[in-house]
């Protein structure tokens, strides 16, 4: 039987559920010591002044680096994904001017936790405040404060998609219906179960630096650390333990784990550091952030004509290491499944004084399919169509695969309409009432996911400082056993049981025979983009697969020279070769092949097989999301009741992996509708700092949750196999907002931003007159 396909239990789950997994801080070395990160507290000032004398004087405080030390020791950290005219490339590792609260500035250093945080209270620094503005609209308002005076605004740059604005305006002017409209999509916080954490050690006598981190992806962090440290890579290794989720926020170095690593090279001393929940909200790279004017033109069959939208990015106090990736992803994503005559976005990308945004899952996707998904529903409330039937009349055919878009994209395959119609099938069921108190809607949305992100010349134009292959290593151990080095992360997703399916697929082996070890910048092979995107079983599997397949070819002719026949005569059952009269098991065919005994004339006696693999061309893979929800109009209360989604990532590897994925997007993204915002005061405060403030989704929000898979496979990939990590996520959020708007008609016009807490649609409900 094919283990690709099968559903299979996460190898991995046994050890999380006994409690027997390691996390950062799990982890004790001798003469450990603890640091605390010193923050700013205002949103923009100078410091003016930095006197650690009172901390240093506390019994267990080793040592206090305020700003300039650690610049003295420090490069600034460069931006891996730029954008056109970008005046903001590298940002030091801390600075005397302070641009967010939460800013680090320093660093405490003591025996203890508790000591370290003592002492930090003990720390006296002098700001010289200045004026702070929040919210892009607010940040390019004239006179607005500056983040930045030597760059004369507040904007990082500015730049044109796909079509040219004036062609978009000519087919805009002479459509039949125009929909426009301004739409926001908030900041959210990442929010994965295990925060931030860092271990460093380092070995004076060989300059060589030891890493442990919340981190995934070990080969990024390292490079930056080698230049921020001005270390050379190879004295540099990171590993990355068991990872209580990322989402996106660990795929990258801060600011803060650069110190803590500084500060155990200063000390030698190893020093451990993990973020509090507060600092998470604070610090911790935001996801989203943007306010859209978009519009959508039809003709008077409602065929779609042009959609446009402009956009403003906020990217915070100064661009991470994907800058205004995540903007520039709505861009490029904005058409979504269908056609039209003219696409475009216009990308201005802000400053301003909170945390800066990052990659967060579905990143620039969720908002592409808040924009396009939102206007397709108005329209098909103005003009009196069923938004189902819009959809159909203009969706991309399986006839026009491969599909570029007029965003230069290339849709491999997939019948999306197909999906639609398949979905609208399984929730005919679905139940709407526009009267009374208690209102029913339903929601539809549709979306491709981007996934697999390479080949890595992609990646060079865009340009991005990554690299779009992925290698991996399959060695047969002088045992019989097998282990697996990929670059590839789990950050939860149980990519390992991905890994280690393909592998015995391509071996013939069971699974039980065959170990992956991921995370270990000193033992796997060099990723820099590792399982973003949904790249971790197309991209990173691929080249497992295909080692795999390889090594057994490899051990057949091996055993076929053992047994004095033709590799087509040997048969191999995952333990034993044999032909019609003999027989030689793979324990006793690798012990002899590494003593390099036995060996067909110029076979290699490491059994090691590498492959390495860069995509022709990323792949999409459709969704289609329709969920009922309640509408209370007494207590404004929404709540999701039944869900359906038809999806197609082609070949599908592991069901479960591929469920448990989209269920997980579904609530990431019903939390993002109707609860998750960042909030900050005008004057930059952050109100959002606990979970008091940020309310997550329980597992008593998520209804019941229908999948059903497409399996049309891609024809970029060996295997057909498409991504799907994002998939639940990108169309849940705008699914749920379509669905409100349906139950309560005479707010849709007004549903144009989320979380649709109770507080906001009690506020629609007042201006419609249905509020008591």
């Amino acid at each position: 039987m094919s283990l690709i396909g099968a559903p299979v239990n996460r190898v991995a789950d046994h050890v999380l559920l006994t409690g027997n997994a390691r996390y950062v801080d799990d982890l004790q070395l001798a003469g450990m010591l603890h640091a605390t990160v010193l923050r700013a507290p205002v949103a923009h000032a100078r410091i003016t002044a930095f006197d650690a004398s009172a901390a240093l004087a506390l019994d267990g405080v080793v040592a206090v680096f305020g700003p300039e030390e650690i610049a003295r020791h420090t490069e600034a950290q460069l931006c891996t994904w730029l954008i056109s005219g970008q005046k903001i490339v590298s940002v030091p590792i801390a600075d005397t001017v302070v641009r967010h609260v939460g800013q680090p500035i320093g660093i405490v250093v003591a025996t203890s936790r508790a000591l370290a945080e003592d002492g930090a209270g003990l720390v006296l620094v002098e700001y010289a405040e200045l004026p702070a503005v929040t919210g892009v609209e607010a940040a390019v308002a004239p006179q607005a404060p500056l983040l930045y005076p030597e760059l004369g605004g507040n904007v990082l740059a500015d730049v044109d998609y796909g079509d040219p604005r004036e062609e978009i305006d000519r087919v805009v002017a002479g459509a039949a219906h125009v929909v426009e409209r301004r739409l926001e999509v908030p900041r959210a916080a990442p929010s994965a179960m295990e925060t931030r954490g860092v271990l460093a050690a380092f070995e004076h006598g060989s300059g060589e630096l030891t890493m442990w981190a919340s981190s995934q992806n070990p080969h990024m962090t390292r490079w930056h650390l080698a230049r921020v440290l001005r270390l050379p890579l190879h004295r540099i290794r990171v590993i990355q333990p068991r990872l209580g989720g990322s989402f996106g926020s660990k795929d990258h170095l801060y600011q803060d784990e650069a110190i803590v690593c500084l500060a155990a090279m200063l000390l030698r001393r190893p020093v451990k550091w993990i973020e509090d929940r507060t600092e998470h909200f604070t610090a911790t790279k935001h996801g989203r952030g943007g306010v859209y004017r978009a519009r959508l033109a039809l003709d008077a069959d409602g065929d779609f004509l042009a959609l446009h939208a402009d956009i403003l990015g906020d990217v915070g106090a100064f661009p991470s290491t994907v800058g205004t990736g995540p903007f520039q992803v709505t861009a490029l994503m904005l058409p979504g499944p269908y056609r039209y005559r003219a696409v475009g976005a216009r990308l201005v990308a802000v400053l301003t004084n909170a945390t800066p945004t990052a990659a967060y899952r579905a990143y620039g996707q969720n908002e592409a399919a808040w924009i396009r998904e939102r206007l397709i529903d108005e329209a098909a409330r103005e003009l009196g169509l069923d938004p189902g039937e819009l959809r159909l009349r203009n969706l991309v055919t399986a006839e026009e695969m491969p599909y570029t878009t007029r965003l230069h994209l290339q849709y491999d395959t997939g019948d999306y309409p197909g999906a639609l119609r398949r979905a609208l099938s399984l929730s005919a069921g679905a139940v709407r009432s526009r009267s009374g108190r208690v209102r029913r809607g339903v929601g539809v949305a549709m979306n491709v996911e981007f996934t697999g992100l390479g080949p890595s010349g992609l990646l060079q134009m865009l340009p991005a400082e990554y690299n779009g292959w992925e290698e991996a290593r399959v060695r047969v151990e002088p045992d019989g056993g097998v282990t697996v080095f990929s670059g590839i992360s789990d950050v939860g997703q149980g990519t390992v049981t991905g890994l280690t399916q393909l592998a015995a697929e391509g071996l013939g082996m069971p699974m039980s025979a065959i170990i992956v070890k991921v995370g270990d910048s000193a033992t796997v092979p060099v990723s820099l983009l590792g399982a973003a995107a949904s790249r971790g079983l197309i991209v990173g599997g691929t080249p497992v697969f295909r080692a795999a397949a390889r090594m057994r070819e490899r051990l057949i002719r091996i055993a076929a020279e053992r047994l004095d026949r033709e590799p087509a005569d040997v048969h191999f059952d995952g333990a034993v070769f044999r032909t019609d009269h003999d027989e030689v098991t793979l324990r006793e065919l690798a012990r002899d092949a590494w003593m390099g005994w036995n060996l067909p004339k110029g076979e290699s006696p490491v059994l090691e097989e590498t492959d390495v693999y860069d995509p022709p061309n990323p792949t999409f893979a459709p969704a289609v999301h329709v969920v009922q929800v309640t509408v209370d109009l007494d207590t404004a209360m929404v709540r999701a009741e039944r869900y359906w989604v038809v999806h197609d990532s082609g070949v599908i590897v592991n069901p479960k992996l591929a469920d448990g994925q989209i269920m997980g997007g579904i609530a990431q993204g019903l939390g993002a509708a109707l609860l998750e915002r960042v909030v900050y005061s005008p004057e930059g405060v952050p109100r959002t700092t606990t979970l008091l403030d940020y309310p997550l989704p329980v597992s008593g929000d998520v209804p019941d949750v229908v999948i059903e898979h497409m399996h049309t496979p891609s024809s970029v990939t060996p295997l057909g196999m498409k991504g799907l990590g994002e998939g639940g996520t990108i169309p849940s959020t705008v699914a749920i907002g379509n669905a409100v708007a349906d139950a309560v008609p005479e707010i849709a016009h007004a549903v144009l931003e989320v979380p649709l807490t109770p507080t906001r649609i009690h506020a629609l409900l007042s201006d419609a007159g249905l509020a008591r």
